[in-house]
Parts: structure tokens; C-alpha cells; sequence
């Protein structure tokens, strides 16, 4: 940049002019170049937005015409040979009326309709400014913080595009994530009481969030017919071998299935039943066949694969600890009462269902994630026609489910992804909350049409959400390793535009369990030891039973 470019002196802080000008432009972003004598004199602005400017994620803004056109700064370093010189990057977020009278902008939209050009001044953005920029809309919206770095810029999510888009809420361990999903879902059930939201909770933080507003679930109470698992969720649970051995296992499982579901009254009436249909059956005939068919064989050593099966089926009756699926009293129809709990139809004004998994054995979690997942999935296809329903799943500790790799291979992470990528067609949305999204399968975070970041801490992790996040958010996404707790970084369908976000207090009521342990105030306490490991004990034989 030639020397000899001179910028107007700064006017008196209460009314900033131009901090710098526009130097290079190529499409969505371009460079401008800033005063820092200019920038040092906003600094000290009392509106936090104008003493911002310039740094990086701030939004400056540059007169084209008769209209404003809104920047965020993504990088800031110094022009070759000039101290008092700084050339940022910027990302064109969108443009803007100007009111003739008093200069404010008005009628915020996005997209860029005419670029500025070179030598075009810039100048910083107000709270004022802000407030149009960031301004809901009449479309159904939830506020759920403060813009950054505003002291009182409401911050909104489109709720419909939010949903009918799918979500992700990401962040490490100890940023606020928890507490962040419960007050978007406690602000979607305060504007859709009679709303159907399914929640996983795999370590049952949530019960104490929603145990006024919502319908509590664990293994005490879920009372999940085991017959309501398809095929390969019969397969995950009762084959034990690999291999060709397990293919053989499986072909039996498959027959023998296929005639214990036919031998019930409602069996019967299905002209053309299937082995996947959700018909009920009795673990007993299942056994009794397996036997029969066993004992056609010839020699001992074919039975090998009939024992396996039976043993296995033989052991989970007997194991209290599967009682909340596997009862010989959950044999009677009642799907309908269990779809009606589960997905809230009616609501009775409690929308939401925390389905608490941690007491699930972990061997069959993932079994009954995907026997709920996939439930609420062929709920939506089969109900076509009907009024609709839709459903919003919220999966916690989703990359548990949806793992990176060559292949996904369970049923539970074949069921989410394909949620992920035609549950929308169908009303089904889908949240996923996760703290470590580089572990997540690829191509399912990309799905998600809103993308919720807190800080994150690791490279791969901030490198997955940046490659899944568009161009114009890249200003944002620089920031998030600097985030702090209880701050986001907001992009794609559910906002106008990239926003940077302070999460609202949510009231003690309503938040999750999910507070660390305060090392050096708890062990300062002593006394009791004895009983509290008694009392543990006795838990622990029982199962929490």
C-alpha cells in the first residue's frame, strides 16, 4: 500500500468514522486495510461493539450506495512496511438499508447484491447496528443468549429451521455443553408444549432438568419389549460368534424367529409376516425352537450353533439386570401404550422424553439406542397420511453411536445416519451433542444444518467442524479455541448469520447433574465413610435395584 494514503482524523468517540478502507476484493471476502491510530482511539469507546472493531470476529461495515455492507473480520496482521497499518481479512455476511434522517441501518438481509470497491471507506458497527443485523424475525424463534459482545443484543434460533435441518451442539468437556442443551431444549418445550422430543441420556444428567416439564425414563420404568427389535437387533444381542460361524448362527436365529413371531394371535392375522415386523412373541417358543430344530440334526457336532444361541437367550432370561427388556411380563401388544409414552402423543404438557441409559447393561446400550432411534424413524414413514407428528431425537455422546470409520457397522450407528440423511423428509429431526466431533462418522456432522460450537480444544476436533461449517463463518471459527464457558459459535439455517453467543443463565431447577466435583471443598469432609460404603454395597450387588 503506497504511503502517501491518508485516513480522516477520528471524530469524537460518540459519533466514530472511518477506521480504515477497503483494499482488495475477490467474491465472499475480501481485505481492508486499518488504522491503528483509529482503532486505538474506538477502543476506548463505551459501546463494547465499537471498541471491538477490528478485532478479530467483530463486524465492521462499508457504505455501497444507498446500502451498508456488513463484514466480519477473520484475520488481522501488519501491511509490509507500515506500523500504523493493519491489513484484515474480512467475510461478507450481508447488507443493509441506511434511514436517511439518522443513518442507522434497517432491513438486514443476507447475501451481497454489489461489492465495494477498492478505496471504499470502512467503518466500525454500533450496538444499534446489532440489534438490526441480529434482529429476529416473525418466523418462530427461541432466544437463548446475548450477541457478543453486546451487553443487551438478544440472540435467536429459528426454530423451524433449526429442526427441519437437523443440529449439533459441540464442546469439550467442561464448557458449558450440558447446561447449553437443556436451555435450548427447555426454550423449545416453552414454546411447543404440546411438542414430541426424545432424548438419550446416556448418563442420566437430564432427569433433574426436565422433571417438571418432562416424562422421565430408566430402567426402573421404560419397560422396552424385547420383540420390538428387528432382525439385525436380535442378531446383536443373541449372536455370540464371528466369523462364518456367525452367519450360520444367525440363518438359525433368522428361521426360527421368523416361526416364533408367527405362532402368536397376532402372527396369525399378518397374511405375509416378516422376520423385522414388531410382532409379539415368547422367548420360551423362540428356546423350544431352537431345540426342535436342533434336534433334527444328525451328528452332535452340528448342534454346536442351536446351543449357543439357546444358551445366550437362557442367560439374558435369567439376568435381572435386562429385566427392563427381556420380562416374560412384556409380552402382551402393547406398542401402541409404548409409543405413546415414549413420544409423548399426547404430551399432557411434559414434550420432552429423557430416555436415562446409564443404567442399561452396556453390552445392549447400543441395542436399545437403536431399537428407540429406529422406532421414532419407521414411526414417521409408516404415519404418512396421517396428521403429522414430527419428532425431534436428541442423541448425548453421539460419536458412542455414529463412530468414524471404513464402515458403520451396528445397527444403532446405520439407523442415525440414516436419520441423519433422510429424517427430515419424514419429520424426524435430529440433535447431536457430543464433545468429540472428529469422532463422529464422516459426513454426518454435514447433515446437520445448524451447527452450535463451543470451545474445543483439540486440532482435529476444531479442523473436522471448520471443514464442516461454511465460508463465511471461517472469522468465527477462528475463535473457538478462545471461546469461554458458556459461549458458542452459532452457523447455518437456524441464524440470519454467523453469530457469537453468551448463553443465558439458566435456573438452578432446570439444570442438568452435570456440575464437576469440587476437589478441594469435598475433601475437606470426613466422617460416614463406613455407611456410605455400605449403602454402596448394597447398590452395587443389586444391580441399583
Amino acid at each position: 500500500m503506497p504511503r502517501n494514503v491518508v485516513f480522516t482524523n477520528a471524530a469524537p468517540l460518540a459519533t466514530p468514522t472511518e477506521i480504515g478502507i477497503v483494499f482488495d476484493i475477490a467474491g465472499s471476502s475480501g481485505m481492508v486495510v486499518l488504522d491503528a491510530v483509529a482503532l486505538a482511539e474506538t477502543g476506548a469507546h463505551e459501546d463494547p461493539v465499537v471498541a471491538s472493531a477490528g478485532s478479530i470476529g467483530s463486524q465492521i461495515k462499508m457504505r455501497v450506495g444507498a446500502t451498508w455492507l456488513i463484514a466480519n473480520v477473520r484475520s488481522l496482521k501488519l501491511l509490509d512496511g507500515h506500523a500504523d497499518r493493519i491489513a484484515a481479512q474480512i467475510d461478507f455476511l450481508g447488507e443493509a438499508n441506511e434511514e436517511q434522517l439518522t443513518g442507522k441501518i434497517y432491513n438486514f438481509r443476507r447475501g451481497v447484491t454489489r461489492y465495494p470497491t477498492p478505496g471504499c471507506m470502512v467503518y466500525p458497527v454500533s450496538s444499534p447496528d446489532m440489534k438490526q443485523i441480529y434482529a429476529a424475525d416473525d418466523r418462530a424463534h427461541i432466544e437463548i443468549g446475548t450477541v457478543y459482545p453486546t451487553r443487551d443484543v438478544r440472540a435467536a434460533l429459528y426454530v423451524d429451521a433449526l429442526l427441519g435441518r437437523h443440529f449439533a451442539l459441540l464442546g469439550s468437556t467442561g464448557t458449558g455443553k450440558s447446561t447449553a442443551t437443556a436451555l435450548i431444549l427447555h426454550r423449545i418445550c416453552d414454546i411447543a408444549p404440546h411438542g414430541h422430543v426424545v432424548m438419550i441420556d446416556p448418563h442420566g444428567e437430564y432427569a433433574s432438568a426436565f422433571r417438571d416439564n418432562g416424562a422421565i425414563y430408566d430402567v426402573s420404568n421404560l419397560q422396552m419389549p424385547y420383540w420390538l427389535m428387528n432382525f439385525d437387533e436380535h442378531c446383536e444381542v443373541f449372536v455370540t460368534s464371528s466369523g462364518s460361524e456367525r452367519q450360520i448362527d444367525a440363518d438359525i436365529l433368522a428361521k426360527c424367529l421368523l416361526m416364533a413371531r408367527a405362532k402368536g394371535r397376532l402372527g396369525q392375522e399378518i397374511a405375509k409376516l416378516t422376520v423385522d415386523a414388531p410382532v409379539p412373541y415368547l422367548l420360551s417358543d423362540l428356546t423350544n425352537l431352537i431345540s426342535l430344530e436342533m434336534g433334527k440334526m444328525d451328528r452332535a457336532g452340528d448342534t454346536a450353533p442351536y446351543l449357543r444361541l439357546k444358551t445366550k437367550i437362557d442367560e439374558i432370561k435369567a439376568d435381572p439386570r435386562y429385566g427392563f427388556m427381556f420380562s416374560g411380563m412384556l409380552v402382551a401388544d402393547t406398542m401402541a401404550a409404548f409409543l405413546q409414552r415414549v413420544f409423548r402423543l399426547p404430551g399432557d404438557g411434559k414434550p420432552i422424553s429423557i430416555i436415562d441409559v446409564s443404567g442399561v447393561p452396556s453390552e445392549i446400550t447400543s441395542v436399545v439406542v437403536a431399537v428407540l432411534s429406529r422406532m421414532v424413524f419407521d414411526f414417521a414413514i409408516w404415519s404418512r397420511g396421517e396428521p403429522k407428528r414430527p419428532i425431534l431425537l436428541v442423541c448425548e455422546e453421539a460419536h458412542r453411536y455414529i463412530p468414524n470409520g471404513d464402515k458403520i457397522d451396528s445397527s444403532v450407528g446405520r439407523i442415525l445416519s440414516r436419520i441423519a440423511k433422510e429424517g427430515r423428509k419424514y419429520g424426524v429431526s435430529l440433535g447431536l451433542i457430543t464433545q468429540r466431533p472428529s469422532d463422529l462418522a464422516e459426513g454426518v456432522l454435514s447433515q446437520c444444518g445448524t451447527i452450535i460450537a463451543m470451545r474445543l480444544n483439540n486440532d482435529r476436533d476444531q479442523a473436522f467442524v471448520r471443514a464442516a461449517m461454511p465460508e463465511g463463518a471461517r472469522g468465527f471459527l477462528d475463535s473457538i479455541p478462545a471461546l469461554r464457558n458458556r459461549e458458542c459459535i452459532v452457523c447455518g439455517e437456524g441464524v440470519s448469520v454467523p453469530v457469537r453467543v453468551s448463553f443465558d443463565s439458566l435456573e438452578d431447577s432446570r439444570r442438568p447433574a452435570s456440575d464437576d466435583p469440587v476437589f478441594s471443598e469435598l475433601w475437606r469432609d470426613a466422617g460416614g465413610e463406613e455407611e456410605i460404603i455400605t449403602r454402596t454395597l448394597k447398590k452395587w450387588r443389586a444391580q441399583g435395584r
